[in-house]
Formats: structure tokens, sequence, C-alpha cells
């Protein structure tokens, strides 16, 4: 049976570090969050952000706009806060309405301050290799393989899924950790054959238990990034969280794995905080 990797204790534990290090301050990092329209929950997920923010000591700029803002005064809004010495972090949260072009904002935002790692600059130094702040979730799944594998030196990592915001940039951060790293998706062939051969499998596409337990290499680590909301089987009418893997399967398989939820979640907000103080001590120490 497979030792459970709990992203819970693992981002608490990263949260009350922050908290520390933010106390040995002489200014208060802040965290800018622009929530755009009544999605319920990006509002759940921005209200999370925003507490977690002032309770770890940093000042929180929180900015809910009705879903009919503009293009232009969205841009107004990033630029402002990029001119604004006191924040030192960025996020727009999405999905944007429809109507907004979020590629133009989300590239507007500062790089010294994309906290969410998700503009061109950003990926760009990601890959090149230089100082930048990288998407939240990549991170998370690397902090909790570095927790249990301290050297990641000639692992054979296969990553599910190619996305900018998870499996280019989580794969990018791999290779930087010398993994020998491969990259699969909905167009490759023998994928469950090609699993099998990983010393660490991260599935992020999104398809409710799609990898099974006859995918894993017995001992192999998983981090599971899939987040799904699928029909309860005890509760007709209820719904519950299920990854990309299916767990009770692979479990019996994997050496290390993630549950869903309590895994790879909980990091998320624990890195945009990480690096938010980032941000704020690179931004600080430039001036």
């Amino acid at each position: 049976m497979a030792d459970i990797i709990d992203g819970k204790a693992f981002a608490a534990k990263l949260l009350s570090s922050i908290a520390d290090e933010v106390k040995t301050l002489a200014y208060k990092p802040g965290l800018a969050v622009v929530l755009v329209g009544e999605d319920a929950a990006s509002q759940v997920y921005v209200g999370a952000k925003v507490k977690t923010t002032v309770e770890l000591g940093m000042e929180s700029f929180h900015h809910a706009l009705p879903a009919e803002t503009t293009q232009g005064e969205l841009l107004a809004l990033v630029r402002a806060l990029n001119a604004n010495p006191a924040v030192h972090g960025i996020l727009v949260q999405l999905p944007l309405p429809k109507h907004l072009d979020a590629d133009e904002i989300i590239n507007t935002i500062n790089p010294d301050k994309d906290v969410d790692g998700l503009t061109v600059v950003s990926a760009g130094r990601l890959a090149g290799g230089l100082p930048g702040l990288v998407s939240c979730t990549p991170l998370g799944c690397l902090l909790l393989l570095q927790d249990v594998i301290p050297d990641l030196t000639g692992l054979h990592a296969v990553v599910i899924g190619r996305s900018n915001l998870v499996g280019k940039p989580v794969a990018q951060l791999l290779l930087q950790q010398n993994c020998t790293v491969t990259m699969a998706h909905s167009k490759t062939r023998d994928l469950a054959g090609l699993c099998r051969t990983a010393d660490i499998l991260i599935p992020a596409v999104g398809r409710p238990e799609m990898v099974k337990g006859d995918w894993i290499k017995p001992g192999a680590v998983v981090i599971d990034v899939g987040i799904n909301r699928v029909a309860s089987l005890k509760n007709p009418g209820k719904t519950r969280l299920v990854g990309d893997v299916a767990y009770a399967e692979a479990a019996q398989i994997a050496g290390k794995i993630t549950p869903v939820p309590g895994g790879v979640g909980p990091m998320t907000i624990a890195c945009l905080l990480r690096n938010t103080l980032t941000a704020a001590k690179r931004l600080e120490s430039a001036q």
C-alpha cells in the first residue's frame, strides 16, 4: 500500500514558515487579487486567497469588479497595480467573462509581480532557467516531490497533459532537477505502457480516474493534479471530488501517492503566498 503524500499538512507547514519570515520584514508584502464578475467558484477561491493573505500578515488589495467591466478598464487597473510600490504580487482570477481578452490582460501584468506565473515572460524565464515566478500548481507539485525524494536526478518522470498552466511548466521544473521527462497527451500512443515506465507520474488532464492501477510502475511516486467533480456512489444526487488517477487501484501499486482532495490542491494557495513573498523580497531589494 502506498504512503500518502499529505498536501494539506505540507501546505500548513509552508504557510507557517512564510508567516514567520513576513514577521522579520520591515515592510508588508502586498498581494492584489482582481475578480471580475460573480462566478461562484472564483468567489470561493478569491475569498480563501484574501483570507490567507491577511492571516500571514501580508497586505491584501482585493478588487471585485462587475461582469460588465471593459477591457480598457481592466487594463487600466492592472497598469495601476503595476505602478503601485505597495503591491508586490498581482493575480487576475480566471476565468474572465467571455468579452474580455484574458491573454492581453495577463501579459500586461509586470512579470516581476506575476505571482501566478502565467505571463509569456514568466514562461520564457522558466524555459531559459532564469530567475522568475513559477505557476503555483507546478511549484506545489515540485515541493511535494522534493519532500519525499530529495534528489530527483536521473528519475524518469511522465507528465500527462501539455497545458501552459500545469503540464509544460511542471516538465520544465523537473528538467531543472535533472529528471528525464516525457510529456504525454491525448495523441500519445500506448499511454498506459508509457506510464508503466515512470518513476514519477504526474497526470494533469482533467479526466476523472483515467489512470488505472495497472498503469502504475510498482513503487512509483504519483502526483495527481486532477480535481474532478463526479456523482457520488454512496449518496445519489450528491457529488464527490476525484483525481485523474483511480486512487484505490493506484494506491495498491504506487510507492507514494497524493490523494484528491488533500494532495496538490492545498499547495496552490500556499505557493501563491510563497511567490508573493519571493516577489516582495526581489522588488524591495532592487529599490
